[in-house]
């Protein structure tokens, strides 16, 4: 073969594949663009992820039609053997040469089989459970008890260190770090009753045999259970995220809205019994909105009176003596400190004694505060919040063992039964992790809708046909069976990142039939040449072998589609450690899918391309005919 034949058949080939190769990788472009149409916490999560495959596929596009024909021109010398010199594409033709003949045989049984599959998927599909993210093991616990709003500094002390020596007798865990109350800064508003507490574990192959992370919270929370503490877990990233973005630092809450604080712990009080015996739901407790326990100074205007004394003179008393009075500056380097002075703790540790701090009156010398003033201990609000200008209270509660959508939408439907005469103007609000789900759900009904509508546009512009268009579209059905099946017996639960795998899942399954029904068009070309365009020429049998010469002949390069992609796949099934709790749930629809899809395009395409060809011959006399090379 002299060099301008050889470049001749590259050529033709680089022609006829190219641009079927080019609009099968624009579709997983554009396929995957509506992801960026994501908000929120998933959306900064796998944004990174559709910006980069976007930038890798829009250069392997063209990479496809201009750098690869050349190097093929280079590196393609010598003699060329037939594919059947091939020992693996012999073995692949011996085995799939007779399926697909059975299949041509027996079409109605095929597609019957095809539709079986694709209907049993569907409650299978109905039945997984749901939430917004898969939890990402972060290696760590956070512990996050709650006490009574009126404990004291002291009694929240020795808790702590309870609990810490508690959690430390465990045997995987290695650091536990506890805290009380919040540092000076108003991001973190934590009262003295909340504990926050970090627990680092060892590495996993420390572990005693057979635990769990689950096994360990289980066995912390039965050994801490410490009257008047309700104890809640979580871990500390996806705790930052649900305090900033939601105001609520567990899985799900339930927020109370109302004008009367009292009125808001009546309807809390409410919401929490209906929710004790929902299944799934764990460390449940109502944030305190009453509880607490303030010092009250209320003056006698008529004993000032007698003593001489203004309200201002009382007031700067008690400023002083409890609060600290502010008498000058220390300067150190660059840095300046306020001095103030206060009555030591023996002499204001308790009511009596503050009862006693001497006044300085006009008239009669010294007095106890006590002589103008009444000194008592009230209820109040431990911590007030609002929110849209109105009060808030809220139930708090973490779901495991069971899916957080099947919880929550059974919770829904617990409160809407049992929860019954709640005050005019006031409402329940529902937050946390379902407040994303939701939002994220109302965007997918979007996006995938508008990824398959994108898919269909772009096919019906690369074949020009409505049916040739339909017949690849028909593929993502089917490869949604193999995804659905493999989540379904993995025990994943339908979220965001399922979600990502299936629209990934679309383009790539729709990419391999592309290649089928260029190489199936291809083989028509060839017996309209040989035999013409006509039903007196053209036999059933004819439209028959040429289908099965178009599928069979070409196996190879739709094995290798379909062989690259699970090959850079079925590692992550093994991988371990951070991360591969999201990259599993996005993995494992594109494998199934995959296999289902190709079993699709490479036994049902064919026979539905047989049938409609027969019906073309049988309808117009003539079979339609479409230009592969585009």
């Amino acid at each position: 073969m002299n060099k301008e034949t050889r470049l001749s058949i590259i050529e033709k080939a680089s022609k006829q594949v190219g641009p079927s190769v080019f609009w099968s990788t624009i579709i997983i472009i554009t396929s995957f663009l509506p992801v960026f149409l994501l908000t929120g916490q998933e959306g900064r999560l796998f944004s990174p992820l559709a910006w980069t495959k976007t930038f890798i596929l829009i250069v392997d596009a063209f990479v496809a039609i201009t750098v690869t024909p050349v190097l093929l021109s280079l590196l393609l010398k010598g003699k060329f053997k037939p594919e059947s010199a091939n020992p693996i594409n012999r073995g692949l033709e011996r085995v799939y040469s007779p399926i697909l003949r059975w299949c041509l045989k027996w079409r109605k049984t095929t597609i019957g089989i095809n539709v079986m599959a694709l209907l049993v998927s569907i409650p299978m599909l109905m039945s997984l459970g749901s939430e917004f993210m898969p939890p990402l093991d972060e290696s760590s616990i956070l512990f996050m008890p709650v006490t009574l709003p009126d404990i004291s500094n002291a009694e929240a002390k020795r808790i702590l260190q309870v609990q810490d020596k508690i959690i430390k007798s465990v045997p995987e865990v290695e650091q536990v770090l506890g805290k009380a109350g919040r540092a000076s800064t108003a991001t973190d508003n934590s009262p003295i009753s909340m504990i926050e507490t970090i627990i680092q574990l060892k590495p996993q192959s420390e572990w005693r045999d057979g635990m769990t992370k689950a096994k360990i919270i289980a066995e912390l929370d039965q050994k801490l259970q410490i009257p008047g503490v309700i104890n809640g877990w979580t871990q500390p990233i996806i705790n930052r995220i649900n305090m900033l973005a939601t105001g609520i630092r567990t899985d799900v809450g339930v927020k109370v809205y109302g004008q009367s604080l009292d009125s808001i712990a009546v309807v809390s009080e409410k919401v929490r019994n209906a929710l004790q015996g929902v299944e799934g739901v764990k460390d449940l407790y109502i944030e305190p909105v009453t509880g607490g326990r303030y010092l009250e100074i209320q003056t006698r205007r008529e004993d000032l009176g007698r003593y001489g004394l203004s309200v201002n003179d009382v007031n700067s008393i008690v400023e002083s003596a409890l609060g600290g009075a502010s008498i000058g500056n220390t300067i150190e380097g660059r840095q300046r400190f306020s001095i103030n002075v206060r009555l030591a703790q023996e002499y204001r540790n308790s009511i009596d004694r503050i009862r006693r701090i001497p006044i300085q009156s006009g008239t009669a010398g010294t007095v106890p505060l006590s002589a103008v003033a009444d000194v008592n201990f009230v209820d109040g609000p431990p911590m007030i919040a609002s929110e849209n200008a109105q009060l808030r209270g809220a139930v708090l509660f973490n779901v495991r063992d069971r899916d957080l959508g099947s919880t929550v939408q059974e919770a829904i439907k617990t409160i809407n039964q049992e929860v019954t005469g709640i005050p005019n103007g006031y409402h329940l609000e529902w937050s946390g992790q379902w407040e994303n789900q939701i939002r994220a759900n109302q965007t997918l009904k979007i996006i995938i809708p508008l990824v398959i509508l994108i898919i269909f546009l772009i096919l019906y512009f690369s074949f020009k046909s409505f049916k040739e268009a339909l017949l690849n579209l028909v593929t993502i059905p089917f490869a949604l069976v193999g995804g659905v099946f493999i989540v379904y017996f993995y025990g994943i639960n339908l979220s965001v990142a399922v979600a990502v795998g299936f629209i990934a899942l679309f383009g790539m399954a729709v990419e391999t039939g592309m290649l089928m029904v260029v190489y199936l068009n291809e083989a028509m070309n060839e017996l309209v040449a040989k035999k013409g365009n006509s039903s007196e020429t053209i036999t059933k049998q004819d439209i028959r072998e040429y289908v099965f010469q178009g599928a069979a002949k070409r196996l190879r390069p739709k094995i290798m589609t379909v062989s690259v992609s699970l090959f850079g796949l079925i590692p992550i099934l093994w991988a371990t450690g951070v991360g591969t709790d999201v990259m599993l749930p996005i993995v494992l629809p594109l494998i199934g899918g995959v296999f289902t899809s190709s079993i699709h395009i490479l036994l049902v395409t064919p026979v539905v391309f047989e049938m409609t060809k027969e019906y073309e011959l049988r309808k117009h006399g003539k079979i339609e005919i479409y230009d592969v090379k585009h």
